[in-house]
């Protein structure tokens, strides 16, 4: 089975939101919400890959100094099995917008189990929820 290599970031706002963005019709497991991310490219470390996408999906800026690595998901799906590191990050330049068709929208941290999300971010909530 293959690994697939995903970063996530916890973007937490002045009041303690977390941004959760909904995966868009026509991708896999379209409809749920998860944490920003994506795939790690080859020669990528998953901090520079958290770089990229934050500013290709959601159009902000951030820096490798302001990514707090907070906990890991390993998650075996039907056809390959996802190691995600997660981080947490709390200062970026610019507002976050959909830029690839997604819904985006801040939470408190208590609010997270009221969200449809993969099965490799639900672990992830009472880690969320102790660590804010």
């Amino acid at each position: 089975m293959k690994t697939v290599l995903v970063s996530a970031v916890v973007l937490v706002d002045p009041d303690g939101r977390v941004l959760l963005a909904q995966r868009p019709e026509g991708k896999s497991m379209a409809g749920l919400w998860e944490f920003p991310g994506g795939k790690v490219e080859a020669g990528e470390t998953p901090e520079a890959a958290l770089i990229r996408e934050l500013h290709e999906e959601l159009g902000i800026d951030t820096w490798s100094s302001c990514l707090a690595p907070l906990t890991f998901a390993s998650h075996g799906y039907d056809s390959f099995h996802l190691l995600m590191p997660v981080f947490i990050c709390r200062k970026w330049e610019g507002v976050p917008h959909s830029k690839e068709g997604q819904a985006l929208k801040w939470v408190r941290p208590t609010q997270l189990r009221d969200f449809p999300m993969p099965a490799a971010d639900v672990p992830l909530i009472p880690i969320i929820r102790d660590w804010l």
